[in-house]
């Protein structure tokens, strides 16, 4: 059973050394040695705090652990720079695109770009996506009650993106079941500066990437991965931690996924003032591979003491894992998995007298060893303890004969790219699309209207050129 924690949210990963400063004095001041890291890229409270002292931090927005509802916003800020990224898409503009969001939010939103691997790109509810358009993305959906993720059929602009979250949690009470009454219940609400879909979200596949340690940028910079086996980190090693990064004027640390953090920007002259201030504190920041790339819930002390066995085996068999991630989860699991491979554990029956039963387990492998497939295959179901280190070598062994392979890749891509071919009309100033399935709700056109029973009189909705200034085009999406 995971335990509940109180949480400290972190709008998309991403904060100050003087607001991680702050956050640490004042868990401090509660007791408190440690924090951790969550999946969402929060903070957590690993240990019990009295609510009414909790509540004494105006600053720090504090999700009490029975607090349903309030969800951390994720993004991948945290790659860019470092790991491979859109042209556009620079850590500025994501701080700019973060400022926007204000409010709580009550749905599970990620802000990703489709180049990285290090940050999950379909585990919210609202997902977007950058696309090869400056300032457009791809937006996903999947609601807490669908089974499967739908595409928004349009491109969101930068700036609209709290507008069209904002819009989505506000129709929430009306149930919306599909995609395209999302779209007419938003359009409806909210005016934007939506972009046609011109082509399908294309998700590359690159190994995963190693996260930790001291790593070069450019000619002059370095950034810094750190990475704890247990995920307490130490208040007071971090405390100074953030004095050093205000030292050289780092202005962000990062949070990712995986229970880590990244310091970006740190001079070359600094290097060793860096490596000496990890050295004193007898920090370990080249954790082998094996270790690094697990996905555990929080607090759960039976999930920690299975990936020790499962690290110990591969670690004794000299097993490989590069590029591979691996999640531990059990039968209360409801979100989306994120890893290569799914070690799942199974309910126990009830018992029967002092009729006594083990743990068995379920491994599940992403297609392709690809979690944004998002399709994953079971490999076996009801297996002991005992049998999931060889069979998980077995699974690391299929991994690396399949990698590089031209068929799977085809295939890959073909599920990347299932297409169906629309026609709309478009817009030849400003390319802005009619598309006879919607109608423009604008100029009070209803669904299904075809183009040519627009009036003469029909403009365009947002430069206002004439109807004979549309043109007649086959969208593949």
């Amino acid at each position: 059973m995971n335990k509940q924690l109180n949480r400290i949210i972190v709008k998309g990963g991403v904060l100050s050394p003087g607001e991680l400063k702050y956050i640490c004095e004042s868990i401090e001041s509660l007791g408190l040695k440690t924090i951790s890291f969550g999946s969402r890229q929060d903070i957590l409270l690993p240990e019990k705090v009295d609510q009414e002292k909790l509540a004494q931090f105006e600053r720090l927005k504090i999700i009490k652990a029975d607090e349903t509802g309030v969800e951390n916003m994720v993004s991948s800020y945290v790659c860019a720079d470092i790991f491979p990224s859109t042209s556009w898409l620079t850590g500025d503009r994501y701080l700019y695109i973060l400022e926007q969001f204000h409010s709580k939010s009550k749905l599970k939103i990620n802000i990703t770009d489709p180049k990285q691997r290090l940050v999950p790109m379909f585990t919210g509810h609202i997902n977007f996506i950058a696309s090869a358009h400056e300032d457009y993305w791809y937006l996903y959906v999947r609601l807490p009650e669908w089974k499967k993720t739908q595409m928004y059929p349009a491109l969101i602009y930068s700036w609209d993106l709290d507008k069209i979250k904002t819009a989505i949690e506000n129709i929430l009470q009306e149930e919306p079941e599909t995609i395209e009454t999302i779209f007419e219940l938003v359009s409806d609400a909210v005016d934007t500066n939506n972009r046609t879909v011109d082509k399908p979200l294309e998700v590359p596949f690159y190994p995963f990437p190693y996260f930790e340690g001291m790593n070069k940028i450019g000619m002059d910079k370095y950034w810094l991965g750190l990475y704890w086996r247990n995920n307490q980190y130490d208040i007071s090693f971090l405390k100074e931690m953030c004095e050093l990064c205000s030292e050289n004027k780092i202005g962000k640390i990062s949070i990712t996924p995986w229970k880590s953090f990244i310091v970006k920007g740190i001079p070359r002259e600094s290097k060793l003032v860096w490596e000496k201030f990890l050295g004193k504190r007898g920090i370990n920041v080249r954790h082998s591979m094996l270790e690094l790339n697990w996905h555990l819930p929080v607090a759960n002390k039976d999930a920690l003491n299975l990936k020790k066995y499962l690290v110990a085996n591969f670690d004794q068999n000299d097993i490989s894992t590069y590029g591979l991630t691996f999640g531990i989860t059990d039968y209360n699991k409801t979100s989306y998995y994120f890893t290569s491979i799914v070690v799942e554990k199974n309910n126990q029956p009830e018992m029967i007298g002092s009729f006594q039963t083990r743990d068995t387990y379920n491994l599940l492998y992403a297609k392709n060893f690809d979690p944004n497939t998002r399709q994953y295959i079971l490999h076996v179901q009801d297996v002991d303890k005992v049998e999931l280190p060889g069979l998980l070598m077995e699974l690391s062994q299929l991994y690396f004969d399949q990698l590089g392979n031209e068929k799977e890749i085809e295939k890959e891509v073909e599920v990347l790219k299932e297409t169906t071919e629309l026609e709309v009309y478009q817009c030849i100033d400003c390319f802005t699309i009619y598309d006879e399935g919607y109608g423009d709700s604008t100029q009070n056109i209803s669904p299904e209207t075809l183009f040519n029973e627009l009036p003469e009189s029909y403009e365009c909705a947002l430069c206002e050129a004439p109807k004979t200034n549309f043109k007649k085009i086959v969208l593949v999406k």
